[in-house]
């Protein structure tokens, strides 16, 4: 049971919006935004929709699985579309801009084959609250037409939870991810060597027991970032954690004591701004 109003309104909206559509292509993800988009979708559209996720060094392999195994319960169509976004220079150099790279790569990708499988509408699952931070990938979905309907429609993150969890989807509380560049700051160069210890870092963690992450890659140092309310449990596998870390790769393991964040990275843009 959702225990605050849930607004059947916005949800009647999407599903209007994907009717008109009439045959619409979903960015998806895995994560509960894309994820309402494609259960959406699917069950307004049936086989005039389609899931398309990029996979990349950049996206974990338990997040593809995740994703893949979630779309086969809700019946929908899914393709798995390699991108090499990873292989570009621009990408790899890791500016401020990096995201527009990256998307300018996958959306690039996207808009091919939906023009190759006759879809004019290729959908993303950005809400209301997605312009807060720092996102120059919003210039690269521009140029190339997607369209971001939760957004139109005023969609909140509480607004896709409840929604998610009331058409049953079983990530619909799944803490918010990003790609592993993310962890990786401004200026350091983005191999899928570093992109691969970051993985293996992070993946040790949730073997612990801890969901909500980052490790963020400075170097020979890893900086763990997860909720204030788990420090203590934390400090109780202290040993456990330092071992899994350093077998990543990393010589030193720190705890940012300010806790989980969006975009702690860029941080630094607001301080030289």
């Amino acid at each position: 049971m959702i225990d605050h109003p849930f607004n059947t309104e916005k949800l009647e909206c999407l599903r209007a919006w994907m009717r008109e559509a009439k045959r619409v292509m979903v960015a998806y993800s895995g994560g509960v935004d894309s994820s309402l988009l494609l259960r959406v979708a699917t069950e307004e559209l049936e086989q005039e929709a389609l899931g398309i996720m990029a996979v990349s060094p950049s996206l974990p392999d338990g997040e593809r699985q995740q994703a893949v195994e979630l779309a086969q319960v809700m019946g929908a169509r899914l393709k798995l579309l390699p991108t090499k976004e990873t292989e570009d220079i621009k990408y790899q150099a890791n500016a401020p801009n990096r995201c527009f790279h990256c998307k300018d790569h996958v959306y690039r990708a996207l808009r091919r084959y939906a023009d190759d499988h006759s879809f004019d509408v290729i959908a993303d699952g950005m809400n209301v609250e997605d312009t807060l931070d720092v996102r120059p990938g919003r210039a690269a979905a521009k140029l190339h037409d997607i369209q971001s309907p939760l957004h139109d429609i005023g969609f909140t993150k509480a607004d896709i939870r409840d929604t998610a969890r009331y058409l049953g989807l079983s990530n619909w509380n799944k803490p918010a991810a990003a790609c592993l560049a993310s962890r990786i700051p401004y200026g350091t160069t983005v191999t899928h060597e570093v992109l691969g210890q970051v993985e293996t870092a992070e993946a040790s963690l949730h073997a612990l027991g801890f969901h909500e992450l980052r490790v963020r890659h400075h170097g020979d140092v890893a900086r763990i970032e997860v909720p204030s309310t788990v420090f203590d449990d934390v400090m109780q596998q202290r040993d456990s954690i330092v071992r899994e870390i350093k077998q990543a790769g990393y010589t030193f393991v720190s705890l940012d004591l300010q806790g989980l964040r969006q975009g702690s990275l860029n941080e630094v843009l607001s301080a030289r701004a």
